[in-house]
């Protein structure tokens, strides 16, 4: 099931049932998954290793070189789970020495038309990127999350589970798990209300998270202060605290807040 055009280097680990269609490159370290199909002209280079059932479009671009000067061809990979979904032109690079030498992406996630993930970026379960969406080097990107069509990243972003960014926005500050981030500088613009009703959450789930929304990003106190006022109202809620856990972790951005100051 292999086509004739196509060049598989014999040290390549290619699953059952795997179909290429013409003009593919598959590399001497590629491991490719059970019953996973390349439609045609997809070059799979590097250290990676890609999931069962994998559907990959024509002219992708997977593991090759990251695109980051400082990288001098260190022994880096590239990880992709089960069941993902990679349209035309998308690129995706392996990791740096800067970042764990790795690359890792999730179960089940789609990835439009000349869409970008950059080296040392790490991506949840069930993500999905539109068309031309950018994703600078260095940023974790949870579980569930949708950024929308022309995109970007900025480099160490982190992009919370079930979060939506809208199309066209510039994203440089973390975005809250469960929030919306829209413009160009993107800033939070409430909370992802129609996706966590179309995966099921409960009205008093939302209901709950909304009030801790209102609570966080209140005009009173600093957002530190907030947190901890939020933190012992919502004692035993995980999906609150999922919220806060996230902030109090931080990283090597700013929260994205409602407004150009952080209270």
């Amino acid at each position: 099931m292999i086509h004739p055009s196509s060049v598989i280097d014999p040290n390549a680990k290619v699953g059952k049932d795997v179909r290429i269609g013409p003009f593919c490159m598959v590399g001497p370290d590629v491991e490719l998954g059970d019953g996973s199909h390349l439609i045609s002209h997809v070059v799979l280079a590097g250290k990676t290793k890609i999931g069962a059932r994998a559907r990959i479009f024509p002219f992708a671009s997977i593991g090759h070189e990251p695109q980051d000067l400082k990288f001098h061809g260190e022994d880096s990979q590239l990880y992709i789970g089960d069941d993902c979904l990679i349209r035309e032109g998308v690129t995706i690079n392996p990791g740096t020495e800067g970042g764990g030498l790795i690359t890792a992406i999730g179960h089940k996630c789609t990835f439009l038309a000349n869409s970008h993930v950059a080296h040392d970026c790490r991506i949840g379960n069930h993500v999905i990127f539109s068309n031309n969406v950018m994703l600078a080097g260095h940023c974790h990107v949870g579980d569930y999350a949708i950024i929308g069509g022309g995109a970007a990243v900025h480099q160490f972003c982190r992009v919370g589970a079930h979060s939506f960014v809208g199309g066209l926005s510039g994203v440089e500050n973390d975005l809250i798990p469960y929030g919306i981030a829209i413009g160009n500088r993107a800033r939070l613009a409430g909370l992802n209300i129609v996706g966590l009703k179309r995966r099921g959450f409960e009205r008093d789930a939302i209901h709950d998270i909304r009030r801790a929304y209102r609570l966080l990003f209140a005009d009173e106190g600093t957002l530190q202060e907030r947190v901890a006022d939020v933190a012992l109202e919502f004692a035993s809620h995980p999906l609150v605290h999922e919220i806060l856990d996230f902030i109090r972790e931080g990283g090597n951005r700013s929260i994205c807040t409602p407004r150009d100051s952080e209270g």
